[in-house]
């Protein structure tokens, strides 16, 4: 049977059952989506057996919405939603935001800053013998100190902070089911000690790595050793530390999800549309990834700007054709269905079905399989990709299919008659890259390939594109102001756009996000061996901005201003003409 899961007392009643054995509370609009991560655990455990209920965005300055659902037979399970609470309200200049794509309408202020740890205090308050579990990317990246870019200073464990009992992190079905087999056997929460993929506190350490013990005021000095010695040991060796008389225990990441299991997974029988109880309201989320398919987690390219790594994992774990196909026809089912699938991809999705020819890809040491250059033991075939695409395109009411998730230009590369086919069948006319940079210095600190293979590709996609008749075009995806850019290399970038007269319609300011190397990087004013970097912050990030958006005639007098201060008067009129 098929229904959404229930968020009130007589959607539980309907069910015919009397107890809820979890309670998820999400951040996030309930929309019954595989891409909505907390939905999709919730979806998961409800596979294997359990009542599972959803508290959507809880009032959090009342009592109310908390008490809904009763108390859970096993624990409540704690998420910000699909993103961090405080990248979902702030801008990198740390204004707030207009709107909130995750809420009804678009509607900013319906989740509270720190979410995740403003509802495990109010549910800690609340009920408090429950067993509390965190989850989802906000916890997942904040389980050790970080730097946290709004406070401007370094934080302790969210599971600390938070007074939770358990954190699962990355995308959790196999953490999480452990422990509520365990809960569901009668074993005390705080025995469950040795799950992988979860973060607990102890008051021994069983740690075989110990990071030494966490002080608020920690020097930019000891925190680049203390993360350094975890990226290095994390992925094989159980970590700890101290902290106010316990040990936070970091367990080893869990195992990716096989093939099958993906599949099992994505094939759970979701709504794919917001619970009727937002009536017309639009959830712009949901707008945006309504006709997409996911169809493989993890990332193997190792960007130290980026989070996914930390939190998917960099193996890639794929679901097969058949699962991918079987979504695609029931999603062409709708109403609502205009014929184009928006996107098969996951994080970069030419990496479908990619892996490590030496099976190793879980503990080899190395950040990225593709830089500095394409490690020999990858499986870089386009093949199975290329498959997916073709088949999906003949699919029964299929008229388009697109990629919009974005691809890996080095890794295209290797297979020349995949950027043909994107070329001639998935685009919609504009092609989403991300050189993010064009300096060799940058893009070394990014760990970002050269800009040379992102113009080769270029070349190679534009000729073909003529050659078929194509009018198409790439949009360069850009990242100002991450450490160890300065004015020089700024301007090195905004000669290449005004040259060849792109006019970029956005661009993104490099921000902190916990865990990530570059944060590391921004925080200690330190590259990753230790030297030290420039690092852009205030009027100096408004005015790189500006010379990337040469074109916009209310940047002319930054310009100006930008070129002065560096001494680049001779550039003044070849910006401004």
């Amino acid at each position: 049977m098929s229904y959404f899961l229930p968020t009130s007392p007589d959607e539980v009643a309907k069910l015919g059952w009397k107890q809820l054995d979890i309670i998820i509370v999400t951040g996030d609009a309930y929309v019954d989506h595989p891409s909505f991560g907390p939905v999709l655990i919730a979806r998961f455990l409800l596979s294997k057996g359990y009542k599972v209920g959803i508290i959507s965005q809880p009032d959090w300055q009342s009592d109310t919405d908390f008490l809904s659902l009763g108390t859970p037979r096993l624990f409540f399970g704690i998420s910000s939603g699909n993103m961090d609470s405080m990248i979902n309200h702030y801008t990198a200049q740390r204004k707030i935001r207009s709107t909130d794509a995750y809420s009804p309408d678009g509607k900013m202020g319906l989740r509270p800053n720190r979410a995740t740890i403003v509802y495990s205090q109010k549910i800690r308050s609340l009920y408090k013998d429950v067993p509390i579990v965190l989850g989802g990317v906000e916890a997942s990246l904040r389980r050790l100190p970080h730097y946290d870019f709004w406070s401007d200073k370094i934080r302790n464990s969210i599971l600390f902070d938070s007074r939770a009992d358990i954190l699962v992190y990355g995308m959790g079905e196999k953490p999480i089911l452990e422990v509520v087999e365990k809960l569901d056997q009668g074993m005390p929460v705080s025995e469950i000690q040795t799950v992988q993929g979860t973060v607990v506190s102890s008051h021994s350490d069983s740690g075989e790595i110990n990071l030494g013990e966490y002080k608020s005021e920690m020097t930019k000095n000891h925190f680049w050793k203390f993360q350094k010695e975890f990226i290095k040991n994390h992925l094989t060796k159980k970590i700890s530390y101290q902290f106010s008389g316990k040990y936070l225990i970091h367990n080893i990441p869990a195992k990716p999800l096989s093939g099958q299991e993906m599949d099992e997974v994505y094939n759970l029988p979701f709504q794919r549309k917001p619970h009727p109880k937002y009536g017309k309201k639009t959830i712009p989320a949901f707008v945006q990834i309504q006709n997409s398919i996911t169809s493989h987690r993890g990332c193997f390219g190792g960007c130290n700007f980026c989070s996914i790594g930390l939190h998917q994992g960099k193996t890639i774990q794929s679901r097969s054709e058949h699962s991918i196909l079987h979504e695609i026809r029931k999603m062409s089912e709708s109403d609502d269905f205009n014929g184009t699938v928006s996107d098969i991809g996951g994080p970069s999705a030419n990496m479908y079905a990619m892996f490590c020819k030496l099976g190793i890809s879980q503990k080899c040491p190395r950040r990225s399989c593709l830089y500095p250059e394409i490690c020999e033991h990858l499986e870089t075939s386009h093949k199975a990709y290329k498959k997916l695409l073709q088949r999906a395109e003949r699919l029964e009411n299929v008229k388009h299919v697109f990629v919009s998730s974005g691809i890996r230009f080095d890794l295209a590369l290797q297979d020349t008659d995949f950027i043909k086919k994107i070329a001639e069948s998935h685009v919609q006319g504009l092609l989403k890259l991300a050189p993010e940079h064009k300096s060799k210095k940058v893009l070394h600190l990014m760990n970002k390939p050269s800009f040379e293979l992102y113009e080769r590709f270029g070349k190679f996609f534009g000729t073909y594109s003529q050659q078929i008749g194509k009018k198409q075009y790439i949009v360069p995806y850009i990242i100002i102001g991450h450490p160890g850019a300065d004015f020089s290399d700024t301007i090195e970038l905004a000669i290449y756009l005004k040259r060849n007269n792109i006019k970029l319609k956005q661009v993104q300011e490099f921000t902190p996000t916990p865990m990530t190397e570059s944060t590391l990087m921004y925080f200690t004013e330190k590259d990753l061996n230790g030297n030290s970097i420039h690092v852009p912050k205030g009027r100096e990030i408004r005015l790189m901005k500006s010379l990337i958006l040469w074109y916009e005639k209310e940047n002319r007098k930054y310009i100006i201003e930008a070129l002065k201060l560096n001494h680049r008067e001779d550039l003044i009129d070849f910006f401004l003409k």
